[in-house]
């Protein structure tokens, strides 16, 4: 099973929340998701987080507070990866205000956009599970920093 330790950025300012476009470089499509990655080998993902929003958005945040963490196995079918099996993905989510910058696509990379985009409208997206997640942490903002999984299907994949 392989596995990746993610950082993830909840920015939500009067009912939006940022959501950054992310295109598969395997060509098979594009989805919304939040600003946010893989945590380097050695880096603190308090620190992953801010690298990551300033890489895909154009951003500089700061960390306000933890929200909560959290742990999806996505089974070898179900994975986008040819001959990939089992997937374990943690993912740290961290309440980010944005404090200057200007939305961009990312340099290089698989980011295509940046939106700030209504909490409303984001059920008709096709996203990323981790979307939902993040908004069920920052409204909840439940004690023990989780949430129940979110099911995969329609519009939403892992």
């Amino acid at each position: 099973m392989s596995f990746r330790l993610a950082a993830y950025a909840v920015c939500v300012v009067g009912g939006r929340v940022l959501l950054a476009r992310y295109v598969s470089p395997r060509g098979d499509g594009s989805w919304w998701t939040l600003p946010g990655g893989q945590v380097e080998h050695g880096e603190d993902p308090f620190d992953a987080v801010i690298r990551e929003v300033a890489e895909e958005t154009g951003c500089q945040g700061v960390v306000e507070r933890l929200l909560g963490v959290d742990s999806r196995v996505i089974p070898a079918a179900e994975r986008t990866v040819p001959g990939g099996g089992e997937h374990q993905n943690v993912g740290i989510f961290y309440a980010v205000r944005i404090t200057g910058g200007e939305l961009r696509p990312e340099p290089n990379g698989e980011t295509a956009e940046s939106v700030w985009t209504p909490i409303a409208e984001v059920k008709g997206l096709h996203r990323s599970s981790l979307v939902d997640v993040g908004i069920a942490l920052a409204e909840g903002r439940p004690a023990t920093g989780h949430v129940d999984p979110v099911a995969v299907g329609g519009l939403i994949r892992h």
